[in-house]
């Protein structure tokens, strides 16, 4: 067992733990779209600003809304879960 196994496969840990928080994030703004809160609460602000550069990305790229309802969130989140499957795949292909 190589001693950069273990740091690989501890930062591929961080990588997928990053992922997910960045998912819980993109799900948060787009349950906070639907009850309006304070926009001057210091945490609604950090989500926004968390979640809105994906969001433009996504919207850039291709229209989302459809019937009046956005589909940005789903599609980020899809992407991610994506690329955290493939990286957790690929780095523990380069593990073993």
């Amino acid at each position: 067992m190589n001693p950069l196994d273990g740091i690989i496969n501890g930062l591929g840990g961080i990588v997928h733990s990053l992922l997910t928080v960045y998912i819980w994030i993109i799900i948060i703004g787009a349950l906070l779209t639907w009850i309006r809160p304070d926009p001057y609460n210091p945490i609604v602000q950090i989500i926004y600003r968390l979640s809105e550069p994906a969001y433009r990305l996504v919207r850039r790229m291709m229209p989302t809304v459809f019937n009046g309802l956005d589909l940005a969130p789903l599609i980020i989140i899809i992407l991610l879960q994506v690329a955290d499957i493939v990286l957790v795949n690929i780095i523990n292909a380069v593990v073993l």
